[in-house]
């Protein structure tokens, strides 16, 4: 399995827990939520779909369409299939979210994964962020001993252009070091047990995230870290 339908297999999984989708609506999802996603067509992701239904993580029903699916997707079945997870794919996404290993800070991989973060425990949470701060390090390190290198044979603009690169990457580390702080701070702050729910809903916690305090914030997804 390549990494590219790893994660939108990771991807489909997690939508689809939170409710059954028709083919049409799940596509649009990955489109509009799912930035890495933003190109993205029903013929990659049928293809998928079949694959995750022969593993038995997901089950499809036949239904009525959708009334916002325009006229051309309705010529065919596909527009009347309703794809639900299975108590087996809700097994299987949860063990894909306990995974905190290299690939979950790639690029790719961790955007996909943030946007499940609140899916997922504190303790991996903290290993992804943990993850993705230090494999940007490294890449901030690599940008800067290249950059030092080659400065003098650089004309203005490419040089600007690797300044902007490096720039984006430091922005997301600062980022990233928010995150954790708040993670920390949350997991340090927040009571064990059954009161720690009842805290977080009568709080407004915002779990690991830190309160919006003005400005931007980069986007996981964003290429320019790449």
């Amino acid at each position: 399995m390549s990494r590219r339908s790893g994660i939108l297999e990771f991807a489909v999984l997690g939508l689809l827990r939170e409710s059954p989708m028709h083919g049409y609506e799940l596509r649009k999802r990955l489109n509009t939520s799912l930035g890495v996603f933003r190109a993205f067509s029903y013929g990659t992701l049928y293809p998928c779909l079949k694959a995750l239904v022969a593993s038995g993580w997901l089950i499809e029903e036949t239904d009525g369409a959708p009334e916002d699916v325009p006229p051309a997707a309705l010529t065919g079945r596909r527009a009347k299939i309703v794809y639900r997870l299975t108590a087996a794919g809700k097994e299987h996404f949860e063990e894909l979210l306990a995974h905190s290993g290299p690939d979950a800070w790639e690029d790719e991989h961790f955007g996909v994964r943030f946007a499940f973060f609140g899916q997922t425990s504190r303790d991996v949470r903290m290993r992804v962020l943990e993850g993705r701060r230090s494999r940007l390090e490294e890449r901030l390190e690599r940008m800067r001993t290249s950059l030092a290198r080659s400065r003098e044979r650089l004309d203005d603009y490419t040089l600007e252009l690797q300044r902007h690169g490096m720039e984006s990457v430091e922005r997301e580390v600062r980022w990233l070091n928010e995150l954790i702080e708040s993670e920390r701070a949350g997991r340090d702050q927040r009571p064990p047990g059954p009161a720690a729910q009842d805290q977080k809903n009568q709080s407004g916690d915002t779990g690991g995230l830190p309160r919006h305090r003005g400005g931007s914030r980069p986007d996981p997804s964003d290429d320019t870290t790449t």
